[in-house]
């Protein structure tokens, strides 16, 4: 079994050029507080000194490393930074940290200096062999100030250094085991970082006479769109005027420039009040942008997976964490309609963990909106094991997942900043049936007919789920209505229980209220008896095989006391007659309408947490990119 724990909620960025380095790591930092954190903190060199030459030579100056910590937030850190006049340097790193190893705290919070002030360090990642590491350190006569794992590695850098920075930290990263992305800084070194990644991801911004690192591109975009992605192993010399990128051995390889084709606008609130609900409102245009270049001619056209055989395959096993497994179940019942071919759909946090049955007849897809999920990599390296073909759907151009795949299409749904997935989900399941189509006519389990009219449908998603947003200005006073429900249900049968697991678990990873999704056929098999006076059940009633039997389950709970809100198809007259209130949406294919269906669910998740006064962007314990096993 292949094992992965890794650990990508911090941020990292840095700074060197010719400008105060201060102001331009706390904005950096500001861009990355959607990934979530609990402390955070800057370092710089500050004005050069003379010095004795090193054995590096250079013009034998050195500088003094200063250091900014606070807990809590980027803002906490900022008022510190405003006291400090003479906190100047055009040279440093910056992290937003969350706590893995020791308790929030200004001393645990990044960057770490060196017991001998030399050097000051930020990493994102977890250190799995922090303990030896620290243990010989100490035994050295090296004394640690934090609890972190963090620290061992600027403690280790130190104890390696003999005058050549390179050097010491190739020597320093060959004795670290499990994931991380470091910036560095030296006392020694003026306008020089050093940076270092392994299975975390890492960026370098390319200036004009000054250049930057990230874990993010957010932190990046408003400075450089030309980007150089660090692959696992290498580490990248950074000064203002060049970028050097060597591989494991320390040799200088090239590295392709990559250039940015978003801007700060779609990184910032663009008006509204919240990143969710920009981003919910942004979902017609991240549609459009996903199908369009993909539909030529009413054919289904991917560049990106040429080659890919689909009649070697006799089972697909889709794998995903979170909303982007939400994502896969609805996949697997439209590839599985369409492709007429066994499909399953499992949590990548348990398919990482069991023995499973695959080989090379095996396709396996897996779904993320970051490319960098812990889970889902580990799972799809151990499908790779097996002989699977890996086929990824993400959203992050150059992530981890999108490298290690065998085929990639990304979703093209641009930056997404609100922890609460929304436009990223929409865009997963688009691709799903896009590509369900494309692969039923490799098959050619699908008439010609019913393929144009699929594709024309998946064309006219866009205008749909604009329509969902328009027929739903109501949503915030059926909001105002239930946002004090301190536990509910989601039902729905077949797709519709698909779109109520995302459904419910938009409400409660945002407002914090009890919410749990059910197979609305399963309420007789105990859930009923949860079922009381003035319990909110939310009814998804879009799949409309089987309407009438979901109408048999609102009626159900309706006789025990429950209010009902149903989700149905606009003109459905009769919806009106069983429920309490009812969330539109526009008609199309059955085996499209989850992509539209869970708009207007996202929209009450939105206002349900905004009257109870949550933190929408940032809700707590949780983060953007990927949680820690």
């Amino acid at each position: 079994m292949i094992d992965l724990g890794r650990n990508y909620m911090c941020g990292i960025t840095g700074y060197t050029g010719i400008n105060q380095a201060g102001p331009i790591l706390l904005e950096g930092l500001r861009r990355l507080e959607y990934r979530g954190y609990d402390s955070a903190g800057i370092a710089i060199q500050s004005e050069s000194k003379k010095d004795e030459a090193g054995e590096n030579g250079g013009d034998n100056t050195s500088c003094t490393l200063k250091m900014l910590k606070a807990t809590g937030k980027v803002s906490h850190l900022a008022d510190k930074f405003e006291a400090e006049p003479d906190f100047k340097g055009v040279c440093g790193i910056g992290h937003t940290r969350w706590a893995t190893h020791g308790v929030p705290s200004d001393t645990n919070a990044h960057p770490h200096l060196s017991a001998d002030g030399k050097f000051a360090v930020v990493h994102n990642g977890i250190i799995e062999n922090f303990a030896d590491i620290r243990a010989e350190l100490q035994k050295y006569g090296i004394e640690f100030k934090s609890e972190t794992d963090t620290e061992v590695i600027v403690q280790l850098l130190a104890y390696n250094y003999k005058g050549n920075f390179k050097k010491a930290l190739m020597k320093t990263i060959a004795r670290l085991t499990g994931s991380y992305a470091i910036g560095v800084i030296s006392d020694e070194h003026p306008g020089t970082i050093f940076a270092a990644k392994q299975a975390s991801p890492l960026i370098i911004g390319i200036g004009i006479g000054e250049n930057y690192f990230a874990s993010d591109i957010t932190a990046l975009v408003s400075n450089t769109k030309n980007v150089i992605d660090l692959d696992d192993g290498e580490v990248a010399e950074i000064t203002p005027d060049e970028v050097k990128v060597f591989d494991h051995t320390g040799k200088e390889i090239d590295k392709e420039i990559r250039h940015i084709n978003w801007d700060i606008a779609s990184a910032e609130k663009s008006g509204y009040e919240h990143f969710m609900m920009k981003e919910i409102m942004e979902q017609p245009h991240a549609l459009k942008a996903t199908i369009e270049p993909r539909v030529k001619d009413e054919t289904i056209v991917f560049d990106e997976i040429k080659g890919l055989d689909m009649k070697k395959f006799n089972r697909v096993h889709i794998t995903a964490c979170g909303s982007a497994y939400h994502a896969g179940c609805v996949g697997r019942a439209i590839i599985e309609s369409l492709c007429k071919i066994q499909v399953e759909a499992e949590v990548a946090s348990e398919l990482r963990y069991r023995d499973p049955v695959m080989d090379e007849k095996t396709l396996v897809i897996v779904i993320s909106q970051s490319g960098e999920t812990a889970d889902t990599i580990a799972a799809m390296k151990e499908c790779k094991y097996k002989g699977a073909t890996v086929l990824a759907i993400v959203n992050v151009v150059g992530s981890s997942i999108a490298k290690l795949a065998d085929y990639c299409i990304y979703t093209w749904a641009g930056p997404e900043i609100a922890v609460a997935t929304t436009k990223g989900y929409t865009t997963q399941v688009a691709l799903l049936a896009m590509f369900a189509v494309w692969a039923a006519g490799e098959l050619k389990t699908i008439s010609h007919g019913a393929y144009t009219s699929m594709v024309i449908d998946i064309m006219h998603l866009p205008e749909r789920a604009q329509r969902a947003l328009d027929l739903n200005t109501k949503v915030k006073k059926m909001a105002d209505k239930y946002y004090d429900n301190q536990s509910l249900f989601f039902i729905g049968r077949n797709m519709d229980y698909a779109v109520a697991l995302e459904g419910s678990l938009k409400l409660k990873e945002i407002s914090y209220l009890h919410s749990e999704a059910y197979a609305a056929g399963e309420l007789k098999h105990g859930t009923i008896a949860l079922i009381e006076p003035g319990r909110l059940v939310v009814a998804l009633c879009c799949y409309e095989k089987l309407f009438e039997k979901t109408v048999s389950n609102i009626q159900q709970v309706k006789a025990r006391g429950a209010e009902v809100l149903a989700v149905a198809h606009e003109g459905n007259r009769s919806i009106f007659q069983e429920a309490d209130d009812v969330l539109l949406v526009p008609q199309t294919d059955p085996l499209l309408v989850p992509v539209i269906e869970i708009i207007p669910l996202q929209l009450f998740a939105y206002y349900v947490a905004k009257k109870n006064g949550c933190d929408i962007d940032k809700p707590k314990n949780l983060a953007k990119s990927v949680t820690v096993e």
